[in-house]
């Protein structure tokens, strides 16, 4: 026991005093957190105002259509598709003469998304109060009071959660599944590869010879992938506490007024789903309802995920990386059967973020292979509403005893690969390997 503590105290303080170590683990959460600020800043503050010449060929929009801060409308005459340009137009419109819903718009480029969003919304809400105040004589100056009395519908979602009755919000426990699972996902490939890569390394140099003479093969990979997995932890406590802060920056500092233009822009994009909507409802929603999430299960449940899911997969990277010679091509095509699991994992992900409840998110929750990051795609949606007590506890149970027998098959590849050179094993020699008798 002894000298696997010391083997995992070697990994870890070598890589942790690492300049790289330190250095990615506090750049890079500021790095994504400037990213995503800039890119949202400027795509807020840089909307292109498309002034667009209407040609109203059935005079359907003349006096109808309200200019924005992304569109504004001209209906002065001469103006065809031929000039438009000239006269500082960047579109032109042309209603339909017969009645239809066909409008033609005309641009040098094509417009953005929001734009055109917009653009349709428009014409809908004009084409909707010329209906009005034809058939029924409203005064539609009166209309547009009206409808700003009567506001939009919020819905207020509740469910209940053994004998509790919370609040919820389908959004943020779409963010919150989506965040971690993938980073999971990122976690499993980043650090099972790192580990394959350190055994193989030890290999090829010969030091796995040196240190095999005072430890066993096992000790050896045990501590290895234990010391590498406390690095990621170390990495990813640090990061949690990073981005807490960075959260409670951004709600504090940014202002009002970017706030409600992000509001308006999301509310212009075409064909936006509840999700959508949700995930872009605005910063002060977000942080009264980030308060009803149980953190304490999340992040429990994310700790466990996180360094099982990694103790699964870094045994079978272990296991391919004692295989592996010099040649990096034999590494890549051996670790492909280990990463191929990671990757579809990541697919069904997409799948129980949506549906969380579905039978394809339930059985693949509760597969070793996927549950690291399906199981955390699903638990935000809520313990034991959308995800029952016993279908957390048997995917922990069958996580912990398939990282046991990954261990136990990979142990016995692993002390036999460590020592082998010059050759490429095939699939049935490691077969072999992991199921003899010893």
């Amino acid at each position: 026991m002894n000298k696997i503590l010391l083997i995992i105290q070697r990994e870890y303080l070598t890589r942790v005093r690492n300049k790289t170590f330190i250095l990615s683990t506090i750049l890079t959460p500021l790095l994504f957190a400037g990213l995503i600020v800039t890119v949202t800043y400027i795509s807020i503050k840089n909307f292109e105002n498309e002034k667009i010449a209407v040609v109203d060929n059935g005079n359907i929009l003349q006096g109808n259509l309200e200019n924005s801060k992304t569109l504004s409308f001209d209906f002065k005459p001469g103006v065809d598709s031929t000039n438009y340009s000239a006269k500082g137009y960047s579109a032109i419109l042309y209603t339909p003469k017969d009645g239809s819903k066909n409008y033609k718009l005309i641009s040098k480029k094509q417009i953005g998304l929001i734009a055109e969003g917009s653009l349709e919304k428009t014409i809908n809400q004009s084409l909707e109060n010329q209906l009005l105040k034809s058939r029924y004589n409203i005064n539609l100056s009166e209309l547009e009071t009206e409808r700003k009395k009567a506001g939009s519908a919020e819905i207020e979602q509740t469910y209940r959660e053994g004998s509790e009755v919370k609040k919820g919000n389908s959004g943020l426990a779409y963010g919150i599944g989506y965040g971690s699972g993938f980073l999971i996902y990122i976690t499993l490939l980043i650090y099972g590869t790192m580990v394959m890569r350190g055994v193989t390394e030890e290999k090829t140099n010969r030091i796995a010879e040196v240190v095999i003479s005072s430890v066993k093969p096992f000790q050896l990979m045990i501590g290895k992938i234990v010391g590498i997995g406390a690095v990621g932890l170390t990495q990813f406590l640090i990061w949690i506490v990073l981005i807490i802060g960075l959260i409670t920056a951004a709600t504090a500092f940014l202002p009002a007024e970017t706030i409600q233009q992000a509001q308006e822009s999301s509310q212009q994009m075409p064909g936006a789903g509840m999700q959508a909507a949700s995930a872009a409802s605005g910063f002060n929603e977000f942080t009264n309802k980030i308060s009803g999430v149980n953190w304490f299960l999340i992040i429990g449940c994310f700790l466990f995920y996180f360094l099982f899911g990694y103790l699964f997969y870094a045994s079978l990277f272990a296991a391919i990386g004692s295989t592996v010679n010099e040649d990096a091509n034999d590494a890549q095509s051996m670790s492909l059967p280990v990463t191929m699991p990671i990757i579809v994992s990541i697919m069904i992900m997409m799948n129980a973020i949506t549906n969380p409840s579905g039978s394809l998110a339930t059985w693949a929750s509760m597969i070793p292979f996927f549950s690291p990051v399906v199981m955390m795609a699903r638990i935000p949606f809520g313990v034991p509403g959308t995800v029952p007590y016993w279908q957390l506890i048997l995917s922990m149970l069958l996580l912990v005893a398939g990282f046991l027998l990954t261990t136990w098959v990979s142990g016995k590849i692993y002390r036999t690969g460590i020592l082998m050179y010059g050759k490429k094993p095939t699939w049935k020699e490691m077969s072999r390997w992991a199921f003899r008798k010893s």
